[in-house]
């Protein structure tokens, strides 16, 4: 009997044992669900299920660079306590699915999940509680000239690439420039900017901004004339503190973080320019 993906997933969601396991549970039992639910259960592959419906806000986000630095992958694993995110089988576990994350760049959770999900139950299965695959990202380098920061909160919670390109392969791998990497991905976990700066920003957030500020303004007594002024210069201050290159920077207030892209251009005497980044934070998930 042909097995379909839907029946994989009924059963999937039914056990909450990996993908790969239910599959060969319902080849195993020709299709029969139930049959299936009782092949797992002999097999101790359905442990998880009793755990599945389980808070998981623990956790850690890894990090890993491919051995030619072309790649770099992080992801999050969850669980439920904290317990067990600092104990080596778990840390081994998350740094395999960044693993698997780098060498297979998956397109979504359920192709990761095919990667990793038989492991991941038997370590559910081990150590007794519920663990999920959390956000997770794979960047390949556009070219030679561009930089992957990369930085690790220390409770390894929060995790953040930052990616920006050089106008010469020479500058990469400049103390500059690699401090700059580091500092901007410490800045990125700090200060959770919703975009790079005022251009990529959700048009949507701002129109909501703007009319909460005019609205604002009208309820205050504002003159109807200079309502819309008022907005716009709420906006702006808004802008100031959710994008990325018009931040106040964590290390010197005084400057923002495009100040100081600029100044490192200067040191290193090339162009700099930050094009992008990705944040996890657990308690976000």
């Amino acid at each position: 009997m042909a097995i379909s993906a839907q029946m994989v997933k009924e059963l999937r969601d039914k056990t909450g044992a990996g993908m790969m396991d239910c599959k060969k549970a319902l080849v195993e039992v020709d299709g029969d669900l139930e049959k299936a639910v009782d092949w797992l259960r002999q097999k101790g592959m359905a442990k998880a299920a009793k755990k599945s419906g389980r808070a998981t806000c623990e956790g850690l986000v890894t990090v890993m660079t491919s051995f030619d630095g072309k790649k770099t992958a992080m992801s999050s694993l969850l669980c439920e306590t904290d317990f067990v995110a600092r104990g080596d089988q778990f840390k081994n576990m998350a740094a395999g699915v960044t693993k698997a994350v780098l060498e297979n760049n998956p397109a979504d959770n359920d192709a990761l999940q095919s990667l990793v999900g038989e492991e991941l139950t038997q370590l559910i299965g081990s150590v007794g509680e519920n663990m999920q695959t959390g956000k997770f990202v794979c960047h390949a380098r556009a070219s030679e000239k561009e930089v992957v920061g990369q930085y690790i909160h220390s409770n390894g919670k929060i995790g953040v690439l930052v990616y920006f390109t050089c106008g010469n392969a020479a500058s990469v791998h400049k103390p500059q420039v690699v401090e700059l990497g580091k500092n901007l991905a410490m800045q990125v976990a700090a200060a959770n900017p919703m975009a790079l700066d005022a251009a990529s920003l959700d048009a949507a957030a701002v129109a909501r901004e703007r009319e909460v500020y005019r609205k604002k303004a009208l309820e205050d007594g504002k003159p109807a004339n200079i309502v819309d002024k008022i907005a716009d210069g709420a906006v702006k201050k808004f802008q100031k503190e959710v994008c990325l290159l018009e931040q106040p920077y964590i290390r010197d207030d005084k400057k923002n973080v495009g100040d100081v892209v600029r100044e490192t251009a200067k040191a290193v005497n090339d162009d700099i320019t930050v094009t992008g980044f990705t944040r996890i934070q657990l308690a976000a998930e």
